[in-house]
């Protein structure tokens, strides 16, 4: 069953358990610039820019999705611990390149400045990285 990634408008009590759990061990330099997991979680399905990657009715992972009229960024990538390196960011961004596309728009990860995770994740799928200003 492939892994279906969906805009999260309406989170159910179970999506924000896995949600706390996806964010449990980020680290703390992603949640910037919220101040931490419940507010990134919090402030995101109020304004409806969280998605999800979603299998057997579970999220594994989640972004900040922003999207402006030229310009898509997502931010906040992480994956559940015990699901990484399994395609599901990989999967996240495709996704979200396809939606931005379909808008007429392109898609940019953005992070702080300087993190080996976001460059990588950059430099291997060829999506651009912005840096997040302080």
């Amino acid at each position: 069953m492939p892994i279906v990634v969906e805009s999260l408008n309406h989170a159910t009590e179970q999506d924000r358990m896995d949600l706390q759990k996806i964010y449990l061990d980020a680290p703390q330099w992603l949640f910037a610039p919220f101040a931490g997991d419940a507010q990134l979680i919090e402030a995101c399905l109020q304004d409806g820019s969280l998605i999800a990657g979603r299998f057997n009715d579970r999220l594994l992972g989640a972004a900040h999705l922003q999207r402006g009229v030229e310009i898509w960024h997502m931010s906040q990538l992480c994956v559940r611990k015990v699901t990484r390196r399994r395609g599901v960011a990989e999967r996240l961004v495709r996704q979200a390149q396809t939606m931005a596309a379909q808008s007429g728009a392109s898609l940019r990860l953005l992070a702080p400045a300087g993190h080996l995770e976001a460059q990588a994740l950059s430099a291997k799928l060829n999506v651009p990285l912005d840096a997040l200003s302080d």
